[in-house]
């Protein structure tokens, strides 16, 4: 008898975790449906759908919805009749737990993806985590950084609470195509600018974009033909990072609001950076996992999965929060091409293989779903 596991998200397009977990989770094990939060119709529903696994769609637009939500997921439990809900993301944590708990599923797991983001920004909606930590029976965790926040701050048990790293398939990053390189290379570098320093964050401020700038700036001095690509490009910090943008000359910098070719991204830049302001802004960091796999020289600051992850001169070069000196510093290390740079790349490249792959992924989330068969 197969395992039934309903998996409930919100306000996703597209998702290459959820896609991948559709296709890889051994289905001679389990029986899984998908319950979408979502406006209208989405490229995850449409790729759920084309596998043949049962997807709903729940019209949901914001917090004024979720009553009904609640309600309608609760329906379509009991017509379901999953033995285990897995929830993800805020939204679909607090609708989908509570209609789970009232279709009577006994097996409730939400994976948390964010980390202290409530307790610094929004201390309002720490009463929504707890909420949501006392409905599930288990607790996801993405690093262990999410579960110092769970067990510290809001004094879940560590019994409770699993750890599961997201993962990346190491060829698509090894097999990029030289042709989507040259593509993307004339599309933001057609008058290929070196050296090239890469972001791609979201305009935050808790990112820590804004001593990324003025790094660059000195970088610029010694290297006029400099350019810094920043990705992901819009967000509530857009205004302070512009206006520092304006100091810089506009061929030495390119802005891209979104890029599907992520891998291929990555093959354009010489040097990699994302330096987040604390060791907990970041629930995980996925661009940490990336880069590495892609082996860019990078240069971090130790937050999320990174705490875990990155070694300073092992496989990146770390620096301190808020610190534009010190990483202009990493910058100039590593153009100066010394050997150990290299050595960097390729026990990058060993540490994200040995320890961060979908498959890996997979297989303890199959472990996470058996342990009470």
């Amino acid at each position: 008898m197969r395992i039934r596991i309903t998996y409930i998200i919100s306000s996703i397009d597209k998702a290459l975790e959820f896609e991948q977990v559709a296709e890889k989770l051994g289905r001679e094990k389990f029986e899984l449906s998908f319950i979408l939060m979502n406006p209208g119709g989405s490229a995850l529903e449409n790729f759920v759908d084309a596998l043949g696994i049962p997807v709903y769609r729940v019209t949901y637009s914001g917090k004024k919805d979720l009553p009904l939500t609640v309600l309608k997921i609760m329906r379509l439990l009991r017509k379901i009749k999953p033995q285990i809900v897995h929830t993800h993301l805020f939204d679909a944590s607090l609708a989908g737990l509570m209609a789970a708990k009232l279709a009577g599923v006994k097996r409730r797991i939400s994976t948390r993806h964010h980390s202290d983001y409530h307790h610094t920004y929004f201390p309002h909606a720490v009463k929504y985590d707890r909420l949501n930590n006392r409905l599930s029976t288990e607790i996801i965790a993405i690093s262990n950084v999410v579960k110092k926040v769970l067990v510290e701050k809001e004094q879940v048990p560590a019994k409770k609470i699993h750890i599961v790293h997201h993962g990346v398939i190491t060829a698509d990053f090894e097999n990029v195509p030289d042709s989507t390189v040259k593509q993307l290379t004339e599309k933001y570098n057609p008058s290929q600018q070196r050296p090239v320093i890469g972001v791609i964050s979201r305009y935050i401020k808790l990112k820590g974009i804004q001593f990324i700038i003025p790094a660059f700036q000195k970088v610029l001095g010694k290297h006029p033909t400099a350019l810094l690509i920043l990705a992901n490009a819009k967000g509530s910090y857009a205004k302070e990072i512009r206006q520092q943008l304006s100091l810089l000359p506009e061929k030495n910098y390119r802005e891209i609001d979104f890029e599907k070719d992520i891998c291929a991204l990555y093959r354009l830049f010489d040097i990699f950076v994302h330096v987040p302001t604390s060791e907990s802004c970041e629930a995980f960091g996925q661009t940490y996992i990336e880069a590495l796999a892609a082996g860019v020289p990078s240069v971090f600051t130790l937050s999320g999965i990174a705490a875990d992850l990155i070694v300073h001169e092992r496989n990146a070069l770390v620096v301190p929060y808020k610190d534009s000196d010190a990483i202009f510093r990493a910058f100039e290390r590593i153009l100066e091409g010394r050997p150990e740079i290299s050595e960097m790349i390729r026990n990058g490249k060993q540490d994200v293989a040995a320890r961060f792959t979908v498959d890996r992924k997979i297989r303890t989330l199959e472990q996470i779903y058996l342990q009470h068969e």
